[in-house]
C-alpha cells in the first residue's frame, strides 16, 4: 500500500497533538523554524542526514 508522504505526516502530526498535547506556540515555532531552516544555508548539511 502506497501512502503519500503528506498524508502520513498529517496523521502523525494529528496523533501527536492529540496524545502529547504540546502548546500551540511550540507547534508554530517548530513549523516556522523547519520551513526557514529548509531554505537556509544549512539545508545542504541537513539533507544527507534526513535521507
Amino acid at each position: 500500500m502506497d501512502v503519500p508522504l503528506w498524508l502520513a505526516l498529517l496523521v502523525v502530526g494529528v496523533l501527536g497533538v492529540k496524545l502529547i498535547r504540546p502548546p500551540w506556540w511550540l507547534i508554530a515555532v517548530l513549523l516556522v523554524g523547519g520551513y526557514l531552516l529548509a531554505d537556509s544555508l544549512l539545508a545542504p548539511v541537513i539533507d544527507p542526514v534526513l535521507k
